[in-house]
């Protein structure tokens, strides 16, 4: 029995067959989609508010149009378009689901985000102002809170840099300390400096001390001494210290000696 010959497909429409396709069909593919990309540009437009830069969503929709194109039977009787355009937001409405957060909510709060974005510009036009949330809520049949919170996940979807101004400062503004960042590395250095000249004992107290936190009992405790000791100890050494950074080395033979003795 001879097969009947396939049904010649128009220029708006292609044949799903499990073959690969012919050239003449991947060229009556091209030339559909080129003809169509109004149609997926118009799609973009009309989801450009809800995502990040418009041009990567415009990129999303003509590939959802090359997947109309393959998919397209047009023995159903359907239009092309009629086709094409779910398919289209589809694909885009896939991508901003599963790509575009930072912080991904829930899905139902990602859809109800988009359905305010859709309902608010005519309701706007029709309240004369911004609808607020709780005739948002009236207007979607969602609850008050749960409006709110798809609302504010919209920080989800684009955080603010940790640059962005607050009550007029940046956060970088609330690091800034009245001495340049030169004048600190000069100061950490003669103070490691003055720290590499202190003996291992004296340097095992600042360490217990301002490093361990541990207190002037604790630290007695552990080097054998009394509470008193050390903190004389200390005392001398932040002494010490202090002198070898402001360059005045007179009291250090005396300081020595006093500190062999008392030891």
């Amino acid at each position: 029995m001879q097969r009947s010959p396939e049904a010649e497909p128009d220029q708006d429409s292609t044949v799903v067959q499990d073959r690969a396709p012919t050239p003449l069909q991947n060229a009556l593919r091209d030339d559909i989609a080129v003809r169509h990309m109004d149609l997926a540009e118009s799609v973009a437009r009309s989801f450009s508010s809800f995502g990040p830069d418009a041009s990567d969503i415009r990129q999303v929709a003509y590939l959802g149009l090359i997947k109309a194109v393959q998919r397209f039977n047009p023995a159903r009787g359907v239009p092309f378009a009629s086709f094409a355009i779910p398919t289209i937001a589809g694909e885009v409405k896939r991508y901003l689901r599963d790509c575009c957060w930072v912080v991904r909510p829930p899905r139902h709060l990602q859809d109800l985000r988009t359905e305010i974005a859709r309902a608010s510009p005519a309701m706007a036009q029709r309240l004369g102002r911004e609808p607020s949330p709780r005739e948002l809520a009236a207007e979607l049949g969602w609850a008050e809170e749960v409006v709110r919170e798809a609302l504010t996940c919209q920080s989800s979807l684009r955080p603010d840099s940790l640059d962005a101004p607050f009550d007029g400062r940046s956060w970088a503004d609330t690091l800034e300390t009245a001495e340049s960042g030169i004048e600190r590395s000069d100061e950490m250095l003669s103070l490691r400096a003055a720290v590499n000249e202190l003996s291992s004992t004296e340097k095992e107290l600042l360490y217990r001390r301002y490093f361990n936190e541990e207190t002037q009992q604790q630290i007695g405790q552990q080097l054998g001494m009394s509470q008193m000791q050390v903190s004389r100890k200390l005392a001398r050494v932040l002494v010490t210290l202090q002198k070898r950074l402001l360059g005045d080395p007179a009291e250090e033979p005396a300081h020595s000696t006093e500190s062999a003795r008392i030891a």
